[in-house]
C-alpha cells in the first residue's frame, strides 16, 4: 500500500511540475506578449520573463522590429503613355502591439496584401519625364513610402 501512495504522489508531482514548466513564457527584446485570459485582453508584457497559466491563459507574441517586403515587377503607364516597371521595397513595423492584435487579423499579413495597388496608382498619375528627372541613381520614392526603381518599358 505504501508503494502505490507514494507511486500516486510521485505522478501527482510529476504533473504538476509539467504543468509549471509549460506555464513559463519568454519574451524577447524586439518583442512583446499581448496576454488573453479567458478571452479578455490583460495587457501586453515587455521582454523577459513570464508566468501565463496554461489552459485558461494565451500569449501571442509581437514583433516590434522593422520588416521589409519586396513587391514583386509592376508594369504601369504614365499619363503620357510611357509604359514603366516598377519594383518597390516597403518598410512597416508594429507601434502598438495591443492594437495590432485586437483590432487586424493576421496584422503581420495585412500589409502583404494592400502593398500591390498603391505603388502602382501612384506611378500611374505621373509623367515619364518628371520621373526620370527626379530620379537619383534610378530610384524614385513612390508617395506610399515604398522606394521603386524605374525602367524603361517599350
Amino acid at each position: 500500500m505504501n508503494l502505490l501512495v507514494l507511486f500516486v504522489l510521485a505522478a501527482i508531482i510529476l504533473v504538476l511540475v509539467i504543468v509549471a514548466l509549460s506555464a513559463i513564457r519568454v519574451v524577447q527584446q524586439y518583442e512583446r506578449g499581448v496576454i488573453f485570459v479567458l478571452g479578455r485582453l490583460i495587457g501586453a508584457k515587455g521582454p523577459g520573463l513570464f508566468l501565463v497559466p496554461p489552459f485558461i491563459s494565451r500569449m501571442m507574441k509581437v514583433d516590434l522590429r522593422i520588416v521589409t517586403l519586396t513587391v514583386p515587377p509592376q508594369e504601369v503607364i504614365t499619363r503620357d503613355n510611357v509604359t514603366i516597371k516598377v519594383t518597390a521595397v516597403v518598410y512597416f513595423y508594429v507601434v502598438d502591439p495591443i492594437a495590432a492584435v485586437v483590432n487586424v487579423v493576421n496584422f503581420n499579413q495585412q500589409p502583404r496584401r494592400s502593398v500591390r495597388r498603391p505603388c502602382a496608382t501612384s506611378w500611374a498619375n505621373q509623367n515619364w519625364m518628371n520621373c526620370w528627372q527626379s530620379a537619383t541613381r534610378s530610384t524614385v520614392t513612390c508617395r506610399r513610402s515604398s522606394t521603386s526603381i524605374p525602367s524603361a518599358g517599350a
